[in-house]
């Protein structure tokens, strides 16, 4: 038989206050309508539950073994209610986010690090590596990826600027090695390959010109799962490296790296935060939502 929660609720006040006029103005209910539920009660469970007379009200046999057996149940829901709602109202708790390890120390370090100064009851659980999660199934509250790659049915802020591509090699590289003109003469020289963990493929380097954009698939001796080594293997003159401008630093700056085909690397999307829903958001969650938005 589906139970009334309320209903019960009701009983255990009535029964702990002797009066149906205190429980009626603590439970915020006419008492008419509190009268009614009690009634209705007894009636589903074919049983009497409270003994009433014109001064009092107390429980039967029956009602102060339902008393007995409900009441600090009832008690605990109450609290742990009060509980949700003071998450609620004060922010607090875990964010669960995945992302790469380059974002996490490019932006959202950076942009969170005042946050967690100010509130110190939020704590933030990265998850930060190369491949692609499923956000939802392994219970992470976001996700950070490039905006041209987020499934369509989620919601997406975009979080920092837009990104440029950028083939750089070192100078004793290019004392070797002509400068390349265009893209498809990349591949009459080492470049450095990088292997993506989350197909196993080779990452195919993207080029854009008036035209219309183009990838390029190119060789060499060198192939990494991680842009620092591609940057370390550059440096140290083992070939041409295709990585995001800003993985670069200063190095370009400073002259330890040389850029090439640059009018081929357009700007495209950059990071997004990505959640499933708006529906239901903890205080805490809204806040990392607002210290990361542009």
């Amino acid at each position: 038989m589906k139970r009334n929660l309320n209903d019960l609720l009701y009983f255990v006040t009535v029964a702990r206050e002797s009066s149906f006029t205190r429980a009626a103005a603590k439970l915020g209910v006419t008492q008419p309508a509190l009268s009614q539920a009690i009634s209705a009660l007894e009636e589903r469970m074919q049983i009497r539950l409270l003994t009433r007379t014109t001064r009092s009200v107390s429980p039967t046999s029956a009602g102060e073994r339902l008393l007995l057996a409900i009441g600090d149940r009832i008690d605990e829901i109450e609290a742990e209610l009060d509980m949700l709602t003071e998450l609620r109202d004060k922010p607090a708790g875990t964010v669960r986010i995945t992302c790469g390890p380059d974002v996490l120390h490019t932006i959202l370090l950076p942009k969170l690090a005042p946050l967690l100064r100010e509130y110190p009851d939020i704590n933030i659980e990265f998850d930060a590596n190369h491949g692609f999660r499923d956000i939802v199934a392994d219970r992470f509250d976001a996700g950070v990826r490039l905006g041209d790659t987020i499934d369509k049915d989620m919601i997406a802020i975009p979080i920092g600027p837009k990104l440029r591509m950028a083939a750089v090699a070192s100078p004793d590289y290019f004392l070797r090695y002509p400068v390349p003109k265009t893209p498809y003469e990349l591949t009459q020289q080492p470049c450095i390959n990088q292997r993506l963990i989350s197909s196993g493929g080779l990452y195919a380097w993207d080029f854009e010109r008036d035209e219309g954009s183009f990838n390029v698939r190119v060789n060499g001796q060198l192939i990494f799962n991680t842009s620092s080594h591609v940057i370390d293997a550059a440096l140290a003159g083992l070939g041409i490296a295709f990585l995001p401008e800003e993985e670069f630093g200063t190095l370009i700056e400073e002259g330890r790296l040389v850029r090439v085909l640059e009018p081929w690397c357009r700007p495209f999307p950059g990071y997004y935060l990505y959640y499933p829903s708006r529906k239901q958001q903890s205080p805490a969650f809204s806040l990392v939502v607002d210290a990361l938005r542009l």
